[in-house]
């Protein structure tokens, strides 16, 4: 269940009531007369399946609230009602499968933003895995994997597409064309300074390395990988179920290629440079075309729920 909290002008509070009832899936509806102070009016409580949330914000969407009033969202972790599992029963489709679509946008448009602490987090990241491929150490680069924010901006661009919200697509394609160069130019620098220091070293970075020389050899698993688990990934955001982004995250080369094409344009290694480069290429597709066709998938299966729905209601 999801929990709405409304603010309407006194002369809008019956509408947006008449909404909500007429939404199969809702329940608990309370309306507070005079609560409200900023905007001046009244407060609506509902509580609402998940799976029933979208069509009923989108309903709100459409009736302007956001424009004279406000919509807060939020997830109870527990609701102890009949009338809610009546209502979750009654709504069309399963909760873990619903997809929320304003959440979605909020969720990859603050993941999309090219801050400070995105640039910081993707370039550590890249710095970890440049010592993974110095080292020839797979717990590097998994670890490397992890810390990497990139997923946040590839969904925002998937969600972009299928939305079409071009604000969107325009952060997500900024913080990827911005932050990658960022961290491979800085960890570029970082392999200078290093191989200055004596930590890192040519010959060991010429020498074979077994446990990480895929990251510059892209095959056709390099995409397949990718396509898995950008399908993976959107599922993880759209159901909710964030722990499985950790998987997404250590399952693709984007990070790890990305400091090897820098640890090898700095010592003047342009084969490791442009497979490293095609591996980062082929990730980044993978992963934006099967979060695109999975979301896709999803719209227009619950389409098709709610033209169910609907004629099982008029009939």
């Amino acid at each position: 269940m999801l929990h709405l909290r409304m603010m309407t002008p006194a002369d809008r509070t019956d509408e947006v009531v008449a909404l909500v009832e007429r939404t199969v899936g809702a329940t608990h509806l309370a309306v507070l007369t005079g609560a409200a102070r900023d905007p001046q009016g009244d407060v609506v409580l509902c509580d609402v399946a998940r799976e029933a949330a979208d069509e009923l914000l989108e309903k709100l969407g459409e009736a302007g609230v956001r424009d004279w009033g406000a919509v807060s969202v939020e997830e109870p972790d527990l609701v102890l009602s009949r009338r809610a599992d009546v209502a979750e029963e009654e709504a069309p489709g399963d909760g873990a499968d619903a997809v929320v679509w304003e959440s979605l946008v909020g969720e990859t448009h603050e993941e999309s933003s090219l801050t400070v602490t995105f640039l910081v987090f993707l370039t550590v990241a890249t710095m970890l895995a440049a010592c993974g491929v110095i080292i020839d150490s797979a717990i590097l680069i998994v670890g490397a994997m992890a810390v990497g924010p990139e997923f946040g901006p590839l969904a925002g661009l998937c969600t972009a597409v299928v939305r079409r919200a071009p604000r969107l697509a325009w952060r997500s394609l900024t913080a990827l064309l911005v932050g990658f160069p960022v961290a491979m130019a800085l960890t570029g620098g970082f392999s200078v300074l290093m191989d200055w220091l004596g930590l890192f070293h040519e010959a060991r970075f010429l020498a074979p390395r077994p446990q990480t020389a895929f990251i510059w050899q892209p095959d056709a698993f390099s995409f397949i990988v990718a396509f898995l688990a950008g399908i993976a990934g959107i599922l993880s955001l759209t159901s909710a179920k964030s722990g499985a982004l950790i998987g997404v995250a250590i399952s693709v080369t984007t990070v790890p290629a990305a400091a090897n094409a820098a640890v090898a344009l700095s010592y003047g290694n342009w084969s490791e440079t442009r497979g490293s480069a095609v591996q980062l290429a082929l990730n980044l597709l993978g992963i934006i075309a099967a979060g695109t066709l999975t979301l896709l998938a999803q719209k227009w299966f619950w389409a098709r729920q709610r033209e169910r729905t609907a004629r099982q209601a008029g009939s």
